[in-house]
């Protein structure tokens, strides 16, 4: 058994090495390596009480890292996929709404750089921005360059 476990460890622990994972892509991903039931949970238990599974570093990666490019429903997406509390992801979502328009500028800004010149064109910015997650609001506020859009 301690064989199984130390193996179930190390398989765990070089995961967590490269990126921070939550339990629940840790228990997807080394599923099909348990041969006891049971023993991937104690693994699992064992990192968290070690604080070397934890969904608020996990939380925080993601949003560090795929905030300066994508909208807030895409990285609302990603943090569910990854089986996080609701209530984090919730938390977490309404603190990137409120940076939103700005982010989505700032995207838009390194792509395009200029107001469109006709539909075609604002049709493939709408797109683009959508594709990244932002809401269809802030998209029609960035694309139109109407409103407090004089610094672009």
């Amino acid at each position: 058994m301690a064989v199984q476990a130390l193996s179930l460890t190390g398989r765990a622990l070089r995961l967590l090495s490269t990126r921070e994972h939550s339990r629940a892509e840790l228990e997807r991903k080394l599923q099909r390596y348990e041969e006891e039931p049971g023993a991937l949970a104690r693994v699992l238990d064992a990192l968290t009480a070690k604080d070397f599974i934890n969904e608020d570093r996990v939380i925080g990666s993601v949003v560090y890292r795929r905030a300066g490019k994508m909208g807030a429903s895409r990285i609302k997406q990603e943090l569910q996929s990854k089986g996080l509390a609701p209530d984090a992801v919730a938390e977490a979502v309404a603190a990137l709404r409120s940076t939103e328009l700005e982010r989505a500028r700032e995207v838009w800004r390194k792509k395009f750089g200029a107001q469109p010149q006709d539909a075609a064109e604002r049709a493939k910015q709408m797109r683009f921005l959508a594709s990244r997650g932002f809401g269809g609001d802030t998209i029609h506020r960035v694309v139109s360059g109407g409103g407090d859009d004089e610094g672009l």
